[in-house]
């Protein structure tokens, strides 16, 4: 009995200490610490399986031709197109508890299948091909379910003190996931690693269930507000959505200048690693290294400075600083259109968007109704960012090989492109700041968005 009792204290001791470490990172009360611990859970064990996955992903689309990318874009357009109808179906038919784990558990499902798929077949040219195009719809459709769940659970007055923390879950979990995928590529095959990833996906469902259980016990469930029912609607609704709100529509146009502006710095350095390294596991080393480095930083910067930074400036000025920086960015590799110069501003980019326009656009839904969120969000997310790849790929093409653009031509648009996106982002933060918080429920439909339209046009 003493040794139970010993235990039992060592316990308290340890859950304390962890505690007080959140406690220091974050403003958070106790009795939605579970909550943030099981939300950051989710998201750390999503994103470790996501960056095992994609240092993969970037080298498979070198290995089928550089200049196959914007058809591959285009591929995963469709796919998006073809996915999206059928979440809509499901939010509609069936409630959060039983759709959500679903989700998770049908792309678990999905890696399994590759895993065969990839062991039974020796020509992989298709199977990269097609793994390309499916694991850019896996991580856009699990993160946008996941932010929607969070954009549902939390108050707009958590999301600022609490999605700074909760979005350092994902760069804590794609810091150790470059890490596994670069050390154990060659020992344990580079197939062998989609085992792992999948066993990490099952475990980011089981976490998802503790803060669905939470929302139900603790949260607004537990203030007689209904969390479980089915949305209801058609399949489609989210497209009318996005089409009758002028709030909804900035999100989408904020949305596609970030993936263009993305995508122009992606495929100009797919076209610069496919010439710098001849060989498929150099290249995969070479994304493995760059997403650490990413991620790491990222994490610094959503433990320590995003909550504080909400606090401080606001959430205009944080929507407003990663265009702000990329307008820079741009210009200053169409000056100096080097490799070296090209992989620091694209970084910087993944860590701004990771860090700080991440959870500052999913703060954005937090005044929108239930519907919108798992809805509106999930096909601007999804569906309309992929659209953005895909056209900007498109663009790209037309940019390089039929004006004749060269590295400093692109950065040049794309600083254009950049400057644009920065209007917008002042727009909707100033949108969101006319929202009157007295005519919000928790989740329903009444709000006020003042002088909204003008605003955003």
């Amino acid at each position: 009995m003493s040794g139970d009792v010993r235990s039992e204290s060592s316990a308290a001791r340890h859950d304390s200490r962890i505690t007080v470490l959140v406690h220091r990172l974050v403003v958070v009360q106790p009795d939605e610490l579970p909550a943030l611990l099981a939300a950051f859970a989710t998201l750390f064990c999503m994103f470790f399986s996501y960056t095992i996955l994609r240092p993969i992903r970037d080298t498979m689309g070198i290995t089928s031709g550089v200049e196959k990318l914007p058809y591959l874009f285009w591929g995963t357009f469709i796919g998006m197109l073809a996915v999206q109808p059928v979440y809509g179906w499901l939010t509609s038919r069936f409630r959060r508890p039983v759709f959500l784990p679903w989700v998770y558990a049908f792309f678990t499902a999905n890696l399994l299948i590759f895993y065969l798929w990839f062991n039974l077949q020796q020509d992989h040219t298709w199977i990269a091909r097609t793994y390309y195009v499916w694991v850019s719809v896996f991580n856009f459709f699990i993160v946008a379910v996941f932010w929607s769940l969070m954009a549902d659970v939390f108050t707009r007055e958590q999301a600022g003190r609490m999605f700074g923390f909760i979005a350092a879950g994902a760069s804590t979990g794609g810091l150790l996931g470059p890490l596994v995928a670069g050390r154990l590529a060659v020992p344990l095959g580079t197939i062998n690693l989609l085992l792992i990833s999948a066993a990490l996906l099952a475990g980011s469902l089981i976490f998802m269930k503790r803060v669905i259980h939470w929302h139900q016990h603790f949260g607004a469930g537990a203030r007689g507000v209904e969390v479980n029912t089915p949305l209801g609607g058609h399949m489609l609704a989210a497209f009318h959505q996005v089409i009758r709100s002028p709030y909804l529509l900035g999100i989408a146009v904020f949305v596609i200048l970030l993936s263009s502006v993305s995508t122009f710095l992606y495929l100009e350095q797919q076209a610069y690693v496919a010439k710098v390294f001849a060989t498929r596991d150099e290249r995969t080393r070479f994304f493995s290294d760059v997403d650490f480095w990413v991620q790491g930083f990222s994490l610094l910067t959503q433990l320590f400075l995003f909550g504080r930074l909400y606090k401080w400036i606001g959430l205009r000025a944080l929507l407003v600083s990663v265009p702000l920086i990329m307008t820079a960015g741009y210009a200053i590799f169409a000056l100096l259109p080097t490799f070296a110069v090209l992989v620091v501003v694209f970084a910087v980019r993944r860590v701004g968007e990771y860090a700080i326009t991440r959870p500052s656009r999913d703060s954005l839904y937090t005044v929108c109704t239930r519907e919108e969120k798992y809805k509106a969000k999930s096909l601007i997310d999804t569906f309309i960012y992929r659209g953005g790849d895909a056209t900007s790929a498109s663009a790209f093409q037309l940019l390089t090989s039929g004006l004749g653009f060269g590295p400093a031509g692109v950065a040049w648009t794309g600083a254009g492109l950049s400057a644009i996106w920065l209007a917008i982002a002042l727009a909707l933060g100033k949108a969101h700041e006319r929202v009157d918080p007295l005519h919000l429920g928790e989740g329903r439909a009444q709000r006020q968005l003042l002088g909204q339209a003008q605003s955003i046009e």
